[in-house]
């Protein structure tokens, strides 16, 4: 006999969907009414697409992920300077993508748009062309992002949140509903505010249910108030942070390299 772990669950495509030809569907995958799935999708074990949604092309979407009612992925760039190059969307696995989330490829620029694995994109979110989302990734009903964004690990952004291109969100940080945001949030930072973003301290409660030690968090909160609570100015501080031995954490080391290596500057 089969164990449970044997059993190969066959692909289920509704009666009046859609599906290419050149579409690969692995083992489990359910297309529900009026879907399309266009032209380069490749679906992975276990998906299930919502009623009406709409895959363009040229888009891979990993295992166990879900797409609600309507959501709309892999669609052209929204850039001028795109010329019809082909381009992609990769999704990973056991991410949700709820009604009306939209989705478009690469340009030329990168070829591609990435989300990671077990991210959240809640109704009527928008992730632009070339963006770059890691695993874990939270963003809430009727956020907007430009292209080119980076949105890294574990990172929560609330709702009706506006993100300017090329801003880059770091691991762990969080960021209030209807913010504006554009220069880059440094990861384990709170950040909100319209039209002015500030800081407001570390994500404690996130790091907390991740399992962070204390003894990293205590490291991180030092250094967060060197760094954004004292009197020196960033690059001082900075030094000064390196040359704590007690503040010798990978973490404080990942805290200092985002905000040394930002091109668009850091939200303070």
């Amino acid at each position: 006999m089969k164990g449970a772990a044997d059993i190969v669950s066959p692909v289920v495509i509704h009666e009046t969907a859609i599906v290419h030809p050149s579409a690969e569907l692995d083992h489990g995958v359910v297309i529900e009414p009026h879907a399309i799935v266009g032209c380069g999708v490749r679906l992975g074990a276990n998906t299930r697409v919502g009623p009406r949604v709409f895959i363009e092309k040229d888009t891979t979407i990993g295992s166990d992920c879900r797409l609600a009612h309507g959501a709309v992925l892999g669609t052209d760039p929204q850039d001028l300077k795109y010329e019809g190059q082909q381009t992609f969307l990769h999704i990973g696995d056991r991410t949700v993508i709820r009604e009306f989330a939209t989705l478009n490829r690469g340009t030329a620029a990168s070829g591609r748009t990435l989300i990671g694995s077990d991210c959240f994109l809640m109704a009527y979110s928008h992730i632009a062309h070339d963006c770059e989302l890691g695993n874990h990734v939270i963003v809430s009903n009727a956020t907007n992002m430009g292209g080119h964004v980076t949105i890294e690990d574990w990172a929560v952004i609330s709702g009706l949140t506006g993100i300017h291109q090329f801003v880059r969100i770091g691991a762990h940080a969080f960021v209030g509903g209807a913010s504006r945001i554009s220069q880059d949030v440094p990861p384990f930072c709170r950040a909100s505010g319209n039209p002015t973003p500030k800081l407001y301290g570390l994500n404690t409660v996130g790091m907390e249910r991740r399992g962070f030690s204390p003894e990293v968090r205590r490291a991180l909160k030092r250094a967060y108030r060197l760094l954004f609570q004292s009197e020196l100015n960033l690059s001082k501080a900075i030094d000064r942070v390196e040359a704590d031995p007690e503040l010798l954490q990978p973490e404080v080391g990942y805290f200092l390299d985002f905000i040394r290596n930002s091109e668009r500057g850091i939200t303070s």
